[in-house]
C-alpha cells in the first residue's frame, strides 16, 4: 500500500512538472494594448497587389486576449513578452509616425513589416528604441524621405532590408550610418538613394554574409577586399552606372555563392583565380567594361546555374572548359567580340540549361542540330549574327520553347510551328522563310504573344495568323505580300491585338473595302508605304501611332477626329484633300501631326489650346491658304513646323518667337510678305537648327536682331558619331517610344536635296528668293556651326563682310543675284569645308582669293561680276602690288588698322607737311586748285575707312 501510495505521488509530481513546463505566460496586457491600437491606426486593402492576407483581422480582446497566439506575433516562452512581429504582406494601408504603439514593444527582436502600403509617409524615428531588434525589414513598404539615423543605433541588428522597386529613400551619410552596425550579417538597400561613394566601413563587417546595394547611386571607387570577406554569400551591387572597380588577382573570399556586378562600370580582365569560387552558383556582370579573353578556369565553377556576361568587351574564343558546367541553367555570352567560334559542341554538355543567349557574338555557319536534341529549350536567343544555311527542323520539336530569336541572321527554310504549343514570343525578322501550308491551317499557339516576321520575303499572309487568341503584337514589314488585308487576319485576336505593322509591302486596300477596323485595344497601327488606293481608315477608337504614309489614299479626313487618343499622325505623302479638321487642334495627347505632300487646302486650324502638347507639325506641299494661326504659340513644345510649299498668305508669325523649343521652320514657297523685324525687338530661336524662308516676298533688311538669338548656331558641337535630328515620343499605357525623324527638302550646293533624315550637326539659314535689301549683318559670322548659308536673289548691297570667314564650319554659300560691290574678303580662303561657292551676278571686283578650296570652284561661281580678275577667270589681274600672303582671320586683327587706312593716312599726313612747309617759305599760293585737291583728299579718306569694314 505504501509503494502504491509512492508510485501516485510521483506520477503527481511528475504531471506536474510537465503541465509546468508545457503553460507559457500570457501576453502582456501593456503589449496587446500596444498591438491593438497599432491595429486601429489602419485601413486593410485587399486589392492592393502586395496582399496576401490580413493578419491584423484576426487579432481581438475577447476572450484572455492573449496576443501570443495572433497571426504574425511570437512570444518569448520564459517571459511571455512580444519578440516577433511578422506583418508581411498584410494588407496595410495608413501613415505611420513616430507616436506608433509599436515603439512600445521594448522587447522586439524582429520587426517585419515588409509589402504593405505606408502611403508614401517617412519612416519615422523611433526605432532607436528598440535596442533588442536584431532584424527590422521595411521593404517594398511606400516609405518616402530620408530614412532615419536612429536605425543605425541598433547595435543588435543582424538584418536590415530598407530595399524598395521604387526610387524614394534616401540614405546621406553611408559610412557613419552603418559603422556602429558591426554585427550585421545581411544588407539590403537596393533602390536607396545614396548619390554617394561606396562606404568603405563595410569592408570590417567580417560576419557579413549578404550584401545588396542594387540602384543606389553609388560612384566611386568600390574596395576589393569586399571579394575578400571571409563569409560573404552573396555581393550584389548592380546597377551602380558609376561606381568603378575590378576584380582582385588573387585573394578571394571562399564563401561566395553569389555575385551580380551588372549594369556598373567595373572593367579590366578576369582573373584565373576566378575559378577558385567553387561554391559560386550565380555570376553576373552583364552590361559592364570587361575585357580580354575569358579564362578557362570558369569551367571549374562546377556549381554555376546562371552566368550572365553579356555587352562586355570580351574577345578571343568561347573556352571549351564550358563543357564543364553541368549544371547551368540559364547563360548569356550575348553582345561580346568572340571571335569566329562554329564549335558549339560543348552545349551538348549541358543537359540542365534551358535559357541561352549567344546574340550578337558573330557566329557564322549553320545552327549544329546536335544542340536541338535538348528537349528542355524555353528560351533560345541566336539574333544578329552571321548564321546561314537552313533551320534544323528539330528546332520545331522544342515543345517547351517559351521564346525563340533568330533575327537578324541569313537563315533560310520552312516554318512548323504546330508542336511548340508553349510558345509566347517568335522573332524570325531578316531571315528567308516559309511556313509549312499543309500544317499551318488551324494550327493555335495558346500562349503566342508577339510574332515578328519583318524582312521574312513572304508572299502572303501566314494562314495560322487568324486562329491565334492572345496575339498583341504583329509585325510582317518589308515583306513582298500582295492584295488585300483580310478580315480573318485578325479574327482569333481581335480582343488582344494592341500593335500591327504591316508597312513596306504591296497591299491594296482592305477586304470588302472595310474602313473600320474591330480591334479595340489597338494603340500601334503602321500600313504606311503600300499600295493602298481608298478613302482613310477610321482609326480604331484607342490607336495612338497611327501611319498610313506614302500610299493613294484620297477623299477628306473627316473621320480622323475619331482617334481621340492619337500621339503619333502620319498621313503623308497621299492624295487626301478636302480641309484639315478642326478637332486636331483638340486632341488633347497629340504631339506628332504629319499631314504633308497631299492636296489640303483652306485654312490651317486657328484654335490651338493654352495645353497644346504638339511637337512637329508638317504641312508640306499642300495647298493651304490664309495666315498661320496666331494660337500656335501656344504649342510651347513645338520643335519643328514645316508649311514649305502652299499658298500662305502672312506677314511673319511673330507668335512663332514665343516657341524657344523650335529647332527647324520652314515656311519656304509661300506668299509670306513684309519685314520681320519692324514690330519686334526680343527674339527668342535658342535652339533652332535649320531656318528657311526662301522664295516669299520677305522685304526691309536683313534680320540681324533675329539672327543674333540662334544661340545654338554660335557653338560648335564635336561629335564623335553620327546621329540625326528628331523627337523620341513615348506613347500608349506601355510607354513605348518611336523616333519621329525631321524630313525636309533644302537648297544645298545649289541643288534642292530631298532630307529624309536631318544631321544633328546641320546647321541652316536660307532667305534666297525674298526682297531683302541693305547690308549683310555682321552677326553673321558669329553662327560659327553654320554649314549652309544662303542669301541669292535678294537686293543686297555693300560688301561680302570679312567675319564670313569665322564661319569654319561653312560647306555652301550662296550670295549670288545681289547687288554686292567690293572685293571677295581673302579670309574666305580659310574655310577649308566650304564645297560650293556662288557670287554670280552682283558687282565684286578685284582679285579672287586663291588657294585651299578656292581653286576648285568654277567660273560659274563669279559670273556677271565685271570688275572680278584673278584664277578661274580669263581675266588677269593688272597689277600686282597688292598681292601678299594671306591674311589672318578676321578675329585675329580685331581692334588693327586695316592696310588701306594706314596707306591713305601716310599720304594725306606727307601732304599736310608739305603745304605746312610751303606756307612757312611763303612759296606756296593757295589756290582753287588746291582747294579742289584737299577736299577730295578727305572725301577719299572717308571713302577707305567705310570700305575698311569689309
Amino acid at each position: 500500500m505504501a509503494s502504491l501510495l509512492f508510485v501516485l505521488l510521483t506520477w503527481t509530481m511528475l504531471l506536474g512538472m510537465v503541465h509546468t513546463s508545457l503553460a507559457k505566460p500570457l501576453c502582456h496586457s501593456d503589449e496587446s494594448y500596444a498591438l491593438m491600437e497599432f491595429k486601429g491606426s489602419f485601413q486593410t486593402n485587399k486589392a492592393d497587389y502586395r496582399c496576401v492576407y490580413p493578419k491584423v483581422e484576426s487579432w481581438s480582446l475577447d476572450g484572455h486576449g492573449d496576443c501570443c497566439s495572433w497571426e504574425g506575433v511570437e512570444c518569448d516562452e520564459a517571459t511571455g513578452h512580444v519578440i516577433v512581429l511578422d506583418l508581411s504582406d498584410s494588407c496595410l494601408f495608413g501613415t505611420i509616425n513616430s507616436n506608433t504603439s509599436i515603439f512600445r514593444l521594448l522587447h522586439l527582436e524582429s520587426l517585419n513589416l515588409a509589402l504593405n502600403n505606408f502611403n508614401f509617409s517617412s519612416i519615422p524615428y523611433g526605432f532607436g528604441n528598440l535596442s533588442k531588434l536584431q532584424y527590422l525589414n521595411l521593404s517594398n513598404s511606400d516609405f518616402i524621405g530620408k530614412v532615419p539615423s536612429d536605425i543605425s543605433q541598433l547595435s543588435r541588428l543582424v538584418s536590415l532590408d530598407l530595399s524598395s522597386e521604387l526610387f524614394t529613400l534616401e540614405l546621406s551619410d553611408v559610412d557613419n550610418f552603418v559603422k556602429n552596425l558591426t554585427m550585421l550579417r545581411e544588407i539590403d538597400l537596393s533602390h536607396v538613394a545614396m548619390l554617394s561613394p561606396f562606404p568603405h566601413a563595410l569592408t570590417n563587417f567580417s560576419s557579413l554574409k549578404s550584401l545588396r546595394l542594387v540602384v543606389c547611386g553609388l560612384f566611386g571607387g568600390f574596395p576589393v577586399s569586399i571579394f575578400q570577406l571571409p563569409n560573404l554569400e552573396v555581393l550584389d551591387i548592380g546597377s551602380n552606372f558609376n561606381l568603378l572597380g575590378f576584380f582582385p588577382e588573387h585573394q578571394w573570399g571562399s564563401s561566395l555563392k553569389s555575385l551580380s556586378l551588372q549594369g556598373t562600370n567595373f572593367s579590366g580582365e578576369i582573373p584565373m583565380s576566378i575559378g577558385n569560387l567553387v561554391l559560386l552558383n550565380e555570376l553576373s556582370i552583364g552590361s559592364c567594361y570587361f575585357s580580354g579573353s575569358l579564362p578557362t578556369s570558369l569551367g571549374n565553377l562546377s556549381q554555376l546555374v546562371d552566368m550572365d556576361i553579356s555587352h562586355n568587351k570580351f574577345q578571343g574564343e568561347i573556352p571549351t572548359s564550358f563543357a564543364n558546367l553541368t549544371r547551368l541553367a540559364y547563360l548569356d555570352l550575348s553582345y561580346n567580340n568572340f571571335t569566329d567560334d562554329h564549335n558549339w559542341h560543348w552545349l551538348v554538355n549541358l543537359a540542365k540549361l534551358t535559357h541561352l543567349k549567344l546574340s550578337g557574338i558573330q557566329l557564322s555557319g549553320r545552327i549544329p542540330s546536335s544542340i536541338m536534341n535538348q528537349t528542355r529549350w524555353i528560351e533560345l536567343h541566336l539574333q544578329s549574327n552571321n548564321l546561314q544555311g537552313e533551320i534544323p527542323n528539330s528546332l520545331w520539336e522544342l515543345k517547351d520553347l517559351e521564346i525563340l530569336n533568330l533575327y537578324g541572321n541569313n537563315l533560310s527554310g520552312t516554318v512548323d510551328l504546330h508542336k511548340l504549343k508553349n510558345l509566347e514570343y517568335l522573332f524570325l525578322d531578316f531571315n528567308n522563310i516559309s511556313f509549312v501550308s499543309k500544317t499551318e491551317i488551324n494550327v493555335t499557339l495558346p500562349n503566342l504573344i508577339w510574332l515578328r516576321l519583318e524582312s521574312c520575303n513572304l508572299h502572303e499572309f501566314p494562314k495560322f495568323l487568324g486562329y491565334q487568341t492572345k496575339l498583341e503584337m504583329v509585325t510582317l514589314a518589308h515583306n513582298k505580300i500582295r492584295g488585300c488585308i483580310p478580315t480573318w487576319l485578325w479574327n482569333g485576336s481581335r480582343e488582344s491585338l494592341t500593335y500591327i505593322d504591316l508597312s513596306h509591302n504591296f497591299l491594296t486596300g482592305c477586304e470588302n473595302n472595310q474602313i473600320n477596323l474591330p480591334l479595340p485595344k489597338l494603340s500601334y497601327l503602321d500600313i504606311s508605304s503600300n499600295l493602298l488606293e481608298t478613302t482613310l481608315p477610321t482609326p480604331p477608337p484607342f490607336v495612338n501611332y497611327y501611319n498610313i504614309s506614302n500610299n493613294f489614299l484620297f477623299g477628306e479626313i473627316q473621320s480622323i477626329c475619331k482617334g481621340r487618343s492619337l500621339v503619333i499622325l502620319d498621313l503623308s505623302i497621299n492624295s487626301l484633300n478636302g480641309t484639315i479638321p478642326s478637332c486636331l487642334g483638340n486632341i488633347e495627347s497629340l504631339s506628332i501631326l504629319n499631314l504633308g505632300k497631299n492636296k489640303l487646302e483652306g485654312m490651317i486650324p486657328q484654335a490651338y489650346p493654352k495645353d497644346c502638347t504638339l511637337k512637329l507639325i508638317d504641312l508640306t506641299e499642300n495647298r493651304l491658304q490664309g495666315p498661320v494661326p496666331r494660337s500656335l504659340a501656344n504649342c510651347v513644345m513645338l520643335e519643328y513646323l514645316n508649311l514649305g510649299y502652299n499658298h500662305i498668305l502672312d506677314e511673319f508669325p511673330l507668335g512663332l518667337l514665343e516657341l524657344t523649343e523650335l529647332k527647324a521652320i520652314i515656311l519656304k514657297s509661300n506668299k509670306f510678305h513684309g519685314p520681320i523685324e519692324a514690330y519686334r525687338s526680343q527674339f527668342n530661336f535658342n535652339n533652332l537648327h535649320i531656318m528657311d524662308l526662301s522664295n516669299n516676298k520677305f522685304n526691309g533688311e536683313l534680320p540681324s536682331k533675329l539672327m543674333q538669338s540662334f544661340h545654338a548656331m554660335k557653338v560648335i558641337v564635336v561629335q564623335d558619331h553620327l546621329d540625326y535630328i528628331g523627337i523620341w515620343q513615348t506613347y500608349g499605357t506601355s510607354q513605348r517610344s518611336i523616333f519621329a525623324k525631321y524630313e525636309m527638302r533644302l537648297m544645298n550646293k545649289g541643288t534642292e536635296r530631298e532630307y529624309s533624315k536631318v544631321p544633328n550637326a546641320l546647321m541652316g539659314i536660307d532667305l534666297s528668293n525674298n526682297k531683302f535689301e541693305g547690308h549683310i549683318p555682321d552677326i553673321v559670322g558669329d553662327l560659327k556651326s553654320l554649314i549652309l548659308l544662303n542669301l541669292s536673289n535678294n537686293i543686297l548691297t555693300g560688301c561680302i563682310p570679312p567675319s564670313l570667314a569665322n564661319l569654319t564650319m561653312l560647306e555652301s554659300l550662296d550670295l549670288s543675284q545681289n547687288k554686292l560691290s567690293g572685293e571677295i574678303p581673302q579670309h574666305l580662303a580659310h574655310l577649308t569645308f566650304l564645297s560650293s561657292f556662288n557670287v554670280s551676278y552682283n558687282q565684286l571686283s578685284g582679285r579672287i582669293p586663291q588657294g585651299s578650296q578656292f581653286n576648285t570652284f568654277g567660273i560659274d561661281s563669279y559670273a556677271m561680276n565685271e570688275g572680278l580678275c584673278g584664277s578661274p577667270l580669263p581675266k588677269n589681274c593688272i597689277t600686282t602690288k597688292d598681292m601678299s600672303p594671306l591674311s589672318p582671320p578676321l578675329d585675329e586683327e580685331n581692334g588693327e588698322q586695316s592696310l588701306f587706312d594706314l596707306d591713305w593716312k601716310v599720304v594725306l599726313i606727307g601732304i599736310g607737311v608739305g603745304l605746312m612747309i610751303g606756307v612757312v617759305l611763303g612759296n606756296l599760293i593757295i589756290d582753287e586748285k588746291s582747294r579742289w585737291f584737299l577736299h577730295h583728299a578727305k572725301r577719299m579718306e572717308k571713302r577707305w575707312k567705310r570700305s575698311g569694314r569689309c
